[in-house]
Formats: C-alpha cells, structure tokens, sequence
C-alpha cells in the first residue's frame, strides 16, 4: 500500500522538510509529493510574512546552511544583544541565542550591540526602550528636571547623569542610579528643647533651607542626607544656644542665628550640600518664665514712663525759671508781657482798664 503526502506552498510560505527527524531541506512555492508508507516525512509550513523564523530545531536548519540566501542568521554570544528593525521600523531586541529571519518578504535589518559596556546608548533610545522586550534585556530610568542621577555599577561610582532617557544591559553588572533632587529644599527642626547656660529652658523652631551642590557626596556621605542635616543643626543649635545665658540670647537673636547659619553651612558642605539660609523662627519660654519676663517689661516699660515724666516736668520748670529770670533783669520786657496779656484779654471779650493813683495809664502811654 502506498501512501502520498501532499504539501502546497504558497509564495509568502516556505516548507521545512524532516526525514525521520532530520532536516532535509527547504521547500518553495508549489505543491510538493512525498511517497511516505512509514510515516517518517514531515513538513512544517512556516509564512514569511512574519519575517522571524520560531522552530524547535532551529538549529539543525542553520546548521544544513539551507538560511545562507533566504535568511538572516544570528548567533548571539553571551555578551552580545541585537537590536532588529523590520521595514525601517524598530520592532525588539533579542538577548543571548540563536535567531533567524526571512528576508523574501520584509526588509530586515538588525544590529549587534556589545553588552560589556554597560550602559546602552543608542539616538533611538527612545523607541528602543518602548519596545515590548526591552523589559526582558533592558534597565531603563528617566531622570527628571532638576534632578541629577548618581550611577554606580558594580557598587563604584562611575558618573553623575544629567536629566534625560538611561538604560543598561541586564545580567552584565549591577547597575543602580540613585536620582538627587537639586532644588532648594527646607527642612523644619521643631520642638528643640535646649537649657541656656543660666540654666533656663526654651523651645526653639528653626529651619534650614539648602540645595544640593555636589550629588555624589550627598549619596555616599550619608544614607539620608537631609535627615544628617536635620541631626547636625541640631547639634549646632544646642552648642551656640547653650552657651549663653537668656537674656544674652534674647537680645542678640540675630547674632545667635548667624553663627548658627555658619556653623551649619561649614558642616553641611561635608555633606555636599549648599546652605541658602538659617533661621531660629520661633522662641518659647516656659509658662512661669513667660509670666516673669512680662512682669519685667512691664516693670521696665513702667520705669521709662515715669523717667519721661519726670524729664517733662524738670525740662518745663528750667524753661520756667530762665523766663522768669529774663523777665526779672528786663522791665521794659515785663511790661511787654503785660502787654501781650492784656491784648489776648482784649481780643476774647470786652476790656476796662482802671488805673490807680500811680499812674499806671501814664506809664501805659509812655509803653505806647
């Protein structure tokens, strides 16, 4: 008994011929007749419309070198990636293994790419990283505006990354970028309780604004760096505060807040970071202590009062009795001080003069 197999191919198809399973050859378009009585033929029909050849024994048909002319071939060594555009359009990226794909149908370019340098740059990186497999091969991070990345790889600092698109090779080296916000920050150090060296307690609250100026010593000084800052202003502030006692502190606030501003700007540069301004916002005496500085002011201010008024009246009585004086040593002044009364008088109401025996509207008219 005789048993025929019929294949037809179409012109996009291609027929890949196995023989007892071993590979036999490719077959093209037509319609192709196999005698088979113990079964041992088999083609798989494969459409070159999807330029990517898929087959479990991929291998075997390189191998037969049937792919010379029809295919192209790629055998991706562990340290080799490959990036494929298919009808000038870019479709993945393949890691490590064997590939194949059809060139009859579709335009198929593709590019080698060495996995050793770590990062991957590339002018479509953009496209790139979009892609569906680029997940599989690819570590991709966007670093932000006013931001900065810190790239380590394999633990050692290698560059500080402007913003933008970054990717790296997986399965190489262990790439981390660690991003730094380079935008003035404030940070809030509230509720510092600190005791005065006349030993009296205050509450401050104080806060710091900073940016940061060097990112890789931000990174690498310190695991947090603005919880550092938060912990070094307030080593400060107990170190200038506590020196003085509080009357001291509350008359030379200013002075107090620039030293601390100093004193933390100098710390914080070991941190890589740049200190904008320092400032104490707000001072809280205990409740007893804020009831006796009032009564102090109070006290104070009382004492000032009664100092003014007491300069008034002194001033008043000199101007007095320098008056007096000059009116005394001039008569004729006297009298035109008389004068002036008697005509204010005169200009408010109805004036009678009545003269004496010693003959006052004489000397009146002698003025006159």
């Amino acid at each position: 008994m005789f048993i025929l197999k019929r294949y037809k191919i179409r012109s996009y198809e291609m027929g890949l011929s196995f023989r007892d399973g071993e590979f036999r050859g490719l077959l093209g378009t037509g319609t192709h007749w196999f005698l088979d009585p113990l079964g041992k033929v088999r083609v798989d029909v494969v459409s070159q419309r999807d330029p990517w050849l898929v087959h479990e024994k991929l291998d075997l048909i390189v191998k037969s070198g049937a792919l010379a002319e029809r295919a192209v071939v790629l055998d991706l060594k562990d340290h080799e990636r490959a990036l494929v555009w298919i009808e000038n359009r870019f479709s993945h990226i393949l890691p490590a293994g064997l590939y194949a794909y059809w060139t009859g149908q579709k335009d198929v370019r593709v590019e080698v790419i060495d996995a050793r340098n770590v990062r991957f740059e590339h002018e479509d990186l953009k496209v790139i990283a979009r892609s569906t497999m680029a997940q599989r091969v690819l570590d991709v991070c966007t670093i932000g505006r006013d931001h900065v990345g810190v790239l380590f790889i394999d633990g050692r600092y290698v560059d500080t990354l402007a913003p933008g698109l970054y990717a790296f090779w997986k399965g190489q080296s262990e790439a981390r970028v660690v991003e730094v916000d380079q935008r003035e920050t404030m940070v809030d150090i509230g509720g510092q309780d600190i005791m005065t060296s006349d030993k009296v307690s205050l509450r401050l609250n104080a806060v710091v604004t900073y940016q940061v100026a060097d990112a890789r010593r931000a990174v690498t000084q310190t695991d947090d760096v603005r919880q550092a800052l938060y912990r070094e202003t307030q080593l400060v502030l107990r170190a200038v505060v506590g020196a003085r006692d509080l009357d001291t502190f509350l008359t030379e606030k200013d002075a107090v807040a620039k030293e601390v501003e100093e004193d933390v700007r100098r710390r914080a540069g070991g941190l890589g970071l740049e200190i904008a301004s320092v400032g104490i916002r707000d001072v809280i005496l205990p409740g007893d202590m804020k009831d006796l500085m009032n009564k102090v002011t109070e006290a104070k201010k009382a004492a000032e009062a009664n100092l003014i008024s007491r300069r008034e009246e002194t001033a008043a009585i000199r101007s007095q009795a320098n008056t007096a004086k000059l009116l005394a040593d001039n008569p004729v002044l006297m009298r035109l001080r008389e004068l002036e009364v008697l005509e204010k008088i005169a200009a408010n109401g109805k004036l009678n003069i009545v003269t004496g025996e010693n003959g006052l509207a004489d000397k009146i008219v002698n003025l006159l």
